[in-house]
């Protein structure tokens, strides 16, 4: 997994929380840095992709293992 410079863990929370965490985030952050989020809605893996999609930011990595997603998000313009 790609170092990124802030860590957010959603573990347990459902949607649209993880999503609504992520976006207060990137808001606060500059473009080009990263955000590592640790997930166990499945519905993450279609949210973070639509919004990074829709936003501009860069879903760098994402992976599952053992019911734990992790993605790996960089902000755009």
């Amino acid at each position: 997994m790609k170092q990124a410079d802030f860590d957010i863990d959603t573990k347990g929370l459902v949607c649209p929380e993880p999503l609504m965490l992520v976006r207060n985030k990137v808001r606060d952050i500059k473009v080009g840095e990263s955000i590592h989020i640790l997930a166990t809605d499945p519905s993450t893996r279609r949210d973070f992709t639509n919004y990074c999609r829709f936003m501009g930011h860069h879903l760098d990595e994402s992976i599952e293992n053992d019911g734990v997603f992790e993605y790996v998000i960089t902000k755009g313009v």
